[in-house]
């Protein structure tokens, strides 16, 4: 079905309205029997036929670029999700930034997001006939799993900067080799020091252009438009993971307030629900990061 706007120029004031809000509409990325389950998963969109592969052609005009970008590195509940977003380059700011407005997913509403993410995935629109993405999900369960590894074994920590470093890197491979897309530029915003990272990921991916820099989501669109599918995944992440919760709650006759708030540490909304509803024997289920001090 053809969305009745296409383009996103500035904020409207009934992009929030009661049909655009954000949880109306469950984006691909979305496997809900995996995420209720605690597994991490990754998921790529098919590329349409017409798109330039490694071996279709060497013009210089005629090449993808990539933009990488995270959402939920520090929540204690839900899953932390990295995104890839790649187009053609010719229509790297004519298409992102000019025609639909994307920027660094912070400074969008939450309906903007929903929005253009439904828009990316509506056949026949712009959007959707030009662009790629995927998104690799790591649960809040592997996530803590890695963390808490005892420093002495055989495996080690794995620490969130290596789980980010693998999922950035599962997601160029997926695309770049396995779906041979011909992607030269990439654009990445740092974890840590911006010329540690590149550096690393230069050697992984030596044919490459690639950039990695602070605050890259606000600087790169291919790299905005990422955090956005980022955002929006791991937003209807939280909420179908809640409401999952609240259903079991309901069954039992036992509800603990209405909204767990955005699972941030900082969210009192957050610490309320984690210790209502604090099992004394099991603490919480796939949902909670227990290596987080929070949980702790």
């Amino acid at each position: 079905m053809k969305m009745e706007e296409e383009t996103i120029t500035t904020p409207t004031p009934d992009i929030d309205s009661v049909d655009n809000t954000p949880f109306t509409f469950s984006p691909p990325s979305i496997d809900k029997s995996r995420l209720l389950s605690g597994e991490s998963y990754a998921h790529f969109t098919p590329a349409p036929p017409d798109y330039p592969t490694q071996n279709a052609s060497d013009s210089n005009s005629d090449y993808l670029v990539l933009g990488v970008d995270e959402a939920g590195r520090g929540p204690v509940l839900g899953p932390m999700v990295y995104s890839a977003f790649y187009l053609p380059s010719k229509l790297h700011h004519s298409l992102l930034a000019k025609e639909y407005s994307f920027d660094d997913s912070k400074v969008l509403t939450a309906g903007v997001r929903a929005n253009l993410m439904r828009i990316l995935c509506t056949e026949g629109s712009s959007l959707h006939k030009s662009c790629g993405w995927a998104t690799k999900l790591l649960s809040a369960r592997d996530i803590s799993s890695g963390m808490m590894r005892p420093a002495g074994g055989a495996a080690g920590v794995y620490n969130l900067n290596a789980q980010a470093m693998d999922a950035t890197v599962e997601l160029i491979r997926g695309i770049v080799e396995a779906r041979k897309m011909n992607v030269r530029e990439v654009y990445i915003d740092t974890i840590g020091n911006p010329a540690t990272y590149q550096k690393k990921l230069e050697m992984i991916f030596p044919s490459l252009r690639i950039t990695v820099a602070k605050k890259a989501d606000s600087l790169f669109p291919c790299v905005s438009a990422a955090s956005v599918v980022a955002k929006v995944t791991r937003d209807v992440a939280l909420k179908v993971c809640y409401d999952a919760l609240k259903a079991v709650d309901e069954e039992s006759g036992h509800v603990v307030g209405d909204d767990w708030g955005s699972g941030y540490p900082s969210d009192s909304k957050c610490v309320g629900w984690l210790r209502g509803n604090m099992d004394p024997v099991f603490g919480w289920g796939n949902e909670c990061r227990f290596s987080w001090g929070t949980a702790k």
